[in-house]
């Protein structure tokens, strides 16, 4: 409980340092307020990343000890993957029509999310279309590690070898080096605390889809 309201206070004070600490920049919409937007949509954006290399692990791992626990856990990663990379995808459609005009203009960027999302909600219809709990583990695991080969080609390459109306930051090194020491603070605590969401709401789930596989068996006993 503890943590929890520590990480409530800690986004708090991440939300009250973007307005502090990140100016408004010209051309984001009427005030330019919406670029404080880059510290939540690339944390999510990063979540998103994650979360699907989790449900990839832990898929793999399934594949190699058939434990349907590992299924499970390979589905909350998935479940919570798609979330952050609506949220990703939502943020930067706000940050799209501040500075573009458009909520969607089919930039690379935006048409490879889309890809991405489809692609995972294929493996929730997969899912679902299966009744047998070990078909359905097994199948949904080769699914997800296919479906994460495509993550890195969409997420890193695509945006940059098509023409695109996102910045071209170059990589890591070049992004840090252009924001001043304020920002970069809010920006990695906002990551940070992103992180630990994603965290968080992981152990959580899986405490309830256990807890619900439990009491299934019990009243099946």
């Amino acid at each position: 409980m503890i943590w929890q309201v520590a990480l409530g206070v800690w986004m708090a004070a991440v939300i009250v340092a973007s307005f502090l600490y990140i100016p408004a920049i010209a051309g984001f919409g009427a005030t330019g307020e919406t670029a404080r937007l880059i510290v939540y949509h690339v944390p999510t954006a990063w979540v998103a990343v994650l979360a699907f290399l989790m449900a990839t692990v832990q898929s793999i791992r399934y594949l190699q000890k058939r434990d349907l626990n590992l299924d499970m856990r390979a589905l909350v990663n998935a479940e919570l993957g798609m979330v952050f990379c609506v949220l990703a995808t939502v943020t930067g459609a706000i940050w799209s029509r501040a500075a573009w005009g458009m909520y969607w203009n089919w930039d690379p960027r935006q048409t490879s999310i889309a890809i991405l999302l489809m692609i995972y909600a294929a493996y929730f219809i997969l899912r679902g279309a299966l009744s047998d709990a070990e078909l359905r583990a097994r199948l949904s695991a080769v699914y997800a590690v296919l479906a994460f080969l495509t993550v890195p080609f969409l997420v890193f390459v695509v945006p940059r070898v098509f023409p695109s109306l996102h910045p071209n930051l170059g990589g890591v090194e070049e992004r840090v080096s252009i924001m001043s020491r304020e920002v970069l603070v809010v920006f990695l605590a906002s990551i940070a605390g992103f992180t630990a969401i994603y965290a968080w709401a992981y152990r959580l789930q899986v405490r309830v889809l256990a807890l619900h596989d439990r009491l299934t068996r019990e009243r099946g006993a």
